[in-house]
């Protein structure tokens, strides 16, 4: 009798200390490991709007590198102008007006240099997907060429 009483006592203490995450604010029907934050470092970086890919960081200048600029005007003529737009309108992809003010420049880079993984993972990019209903092709564009076509997206969203 005395030991079903122990058993029965250490059980409610189990079920107690186990309990869910009610007392903690906010947290009301969501799981303990939701509440951890991302696991991985490409986890951070998509819930930090950066997208996936090797661009971490960018450091970007004012005014605008015009060197940069012409580069970035170059190579979206040849590379970007037949599937995207300076203005809001889409083509086959999105238009690029307002860009640089609605994306972080580590999203935009990532997108131009790791377009596969980031339609894969990258949930910002699924929906262009979804609306665009056309996967953008890998145009091996390196990150110096898309640093350039970023600054280039910048001046074409008025920076100065």
């Amino acid at each position: 009798m005395k030991s079903q009483l122990i058993i029965a006592l250490f059980m409610g203490l189990l079920l107690t200390a186990c309990g869910g995450n009610e007392d903690i604010p906010g947290t009301e029907g969501k799981k303990p490991e939701s509440m951890l934050g991302p696991k991985t470092e490409s986890e951070k970086m998509i819930s930090e709007g950066r997208g996936i890919g090797e661009v971490k960081s960018v450091t970007l200048a004012t005014p605008l590198e015009q060197d940069r600029v012409k580069r970035g005007k170059d190579i979206y003529d040849m590379k970007c102008s037949a599937c995207h737009a300076l203005t809001d309108q889409r083509v086959v992809g999105p238009g690029w007006a307002g860009i640089t003010k609605t994306r972080k420049p580590e999203w935009i880079m990532n997108m131009v240099t790791n377009v596969e993984t980031m339609l894969e993972r990258d949930p910002e990019a699924q929906k262009l997907l979804e609306l665009c209903l056309t996967r953008m092709p890998n145009q091996n564009v390196s990150i110096g060429d898309a640093r350039d076509v970023l600054e280039y997206m910048r001046a074409n969203d008025g920076e100065q």
